[in-house]
């Protein structure tokens, strides 16, 4: 048994302990690290208790400075957040550690920490069984801490991650930016707990999989840290393979109707067919028909027409007179809302299995996301009362779950041209054959549809030797597909599985086998 498992608010067994509270800035006096220490055991899935170490705060990232090429030092820039667990006694050449963000951009790590790798897990429940409020913690003994160190980074303006004093987010808040800054957090703590030789791991979600991509071929091309693997989770590494804001980029609304097929399935609207014929019928559709009807435009026949109407209707859902007024072309947050108007409900865009009233019956488009709503407030009040009551660390400042002061994102690095990581992924395997990606999906996720990731790893210029390191896994649930418990249970299993053979990779290569 866990020691902080006797009762959800008992917080587990503390060996040293640093509170650390909000600062008074005082001047000319630089910032340092605040970090709390703290022991705990877990009884995992295997039934063998893992002794391990909890240390969470802010880190102080600093940058060298330079006058007339003189060097002058360096100065703080940035105070990241973090949360690591390492357990104890193991030997770190052979040990592997995997770092660990969310995505957004403006989203902290609280999400996958307390939903699926940590070593405690938020009680939230799933679609039709929802928990109340205060909701709950609960040892996780398929944490993937039993298999691998962790270390759950919050990007600047998420969680208790701030600017030094005196410096500007905004440098942070941009592509270029976040990467660096992350990157320049996985060497430091690297080096700190010399673990250079431990096999490495980098795990991210949504946005945070265009990051992991890009921090792949990062890492090797500024520190020269080879990584063992990459776990993307709800994949996107194209944006312009789910962009709606521009009206006619076509490729989207395709790529997008195998998850509206999906869904209408799921909501009654395809009976006596299985999940599995009304997607495939719809990927066919996406990836040869439905691309050639969008490029047609007014050159399609009145026959040709009706045939695609009564085509996109069927398989999504909606009704031929809407697929007609929208001109082929649905949009994923009017379909949210549309799908089951005439029951005055809207659909969850992170997963579309939720469902919730509609504000306002005749609105274009719905005005808030029932699948978000549903899990915000249970891994929000988890994090703020286990970060204090049980990894002691404290601080006045609102922990930021999703940090809209990140916004406007910059994008400067890709003016004129897509938004676009797979080239660096390329990068990244052509440099490194060893190594692995792992990449999850779920069925349900309208975010980040698994079509359009499909389509982009289908894309990779790659060798077909390097194909061979990419790995799928699917999941019955949305965009984190651990809120339902079949699928969080087979993701963990899954995610460890993927860790030891990473792992040992290198270790059976040597051997010859």
């Amino acid at each position: 048994m866990s020691t902080s498992e006797t009762t959800p608010e008992t917080p587990g067994t503390v060996t040293a302990t640093l509170t650390s509270t909000t600062r008074t800035t005082t001047p000319g006096v630089p910032p340092s690290d605040t970090l709390v220490t703290t022991r705990h055991t877990l009884r995992t899935a295997a039934g063998t208790d893992l002794a391990y170490t909890a240390t969470a705060g802010r880190v102080v990232l600093r940058e060298e400075k330079y006058e007339d090429g003189v060097f002058h030092g360096t100065e703080a820039k940035a105070e990241v957040f973090l949360t690591a667990y390492t357990a104890d006694d193991a030997d770190p050449t052979s040990r592997p550690v995997a770092f660990v963000f969310n995505g957004g951009p403006g989203s902290a790590s609280l999400w996958l920490h307390l939903g699926l790798l940590g070593p405690r897990r938020v009680l939230v429940g799933d679609v039709g069984e929802l928990n109340p409020p205060p909701f709950g913690l609960a040892d996780n003994p398929e944490s993937l801490l039993a298999h691998c160190d962790l270390v759950f980074i919050d990007p600047m303006s998420t969680g208790y991650t701030r600017a030094a004093a005196g410096k500007k987010p905004g440098v942070f808040h941009g592509f270029t930016g976040d990467i660096e800054s992350i990157g320049e957090l996985i060497r430091l703590w690297t080096s700190r707990h010399a673990r250079w030789l431990s096999p490495k791991f980098v795990i991210g979600e949504s946005y945070g999989t265009l990051r992991g991509a890009a921090l792949a071929e990062h890492l090797q091309t500024r520190h020269g840290m080879y990584l063992n693997g990459l776990v993307l989770i709800s994949s996107v590494l194209d944006l312009s393979s789910i962009d709606f804001a521009n009206q006619r980029n076509d490729r989207a609304h395709a790529l997008y109707l195998p998850f509206y097929a999906a869904t209408a399935h799921y909501h009654g609207k395809h009976p006596g067919r299985t999940r599995a014929e009304v997607i495939a019928e719809a990927q066919a559709y996406a990836d040869r028909d439905y691309p050639w009807v969008l490029s047609r435009g007014a050159l399609l026949t009145a026959e040709e027409r009706g045939a695609a109407i009564a085509t996109i209707a069927r398989l999504s859902g909606l009704t031929p007179d809407y697929v007609d007024r929208a001109d082929l072309r649905i949009e994923h947050w009017r379909y949210f809302g549309e799908l089951l108007r005439d029951q005055r409900r809207t659909v969850g865009r992170l997963d579309a299995r939720f469902t919730g009233p509609a504000a306002s019956a005749i609105a274009e488009e719905m005005d808030a996301d029932p699948s978000f709503d549903a899990i915000d407030g249970g891994y929000t009040a988890a994090l703020n009362h286990y970060v204090r009551a049980e990894l002691g660390y404290a601080s006045d400042l609102p922990y930021e779950r999703i940090a809209e002061r990140v916004a406007p994102w910059s994008y400067a690095d890709f003016e004129g041209r897509p938004i676009d990581v797979s080239p660096m992924l390329e990068r990244a395997l052509r440099r490194n054959p060893h190594l692995l990606v792992h990449i999850a999906f779920g069925v349900y996720d309208g975010a980040t549809p698994p079509a359009a990731a499909e389509q982009v790893v289908a894309l990779l210029r790659l060798p077909e030797e390097l194909r061979g390191n990419i790995e799928k896994a699917y999941y019955d649930a949305g965009h984190m597909m651990y809120v339902h418990e079949e699928s969080r249970l087979r993701q963990s299993a899954d995610l460890a599985d993927f860790v030891r053979r990473a792992s040992r990779r290198g270790e059976a290569q040597e051997a010859g086998e």
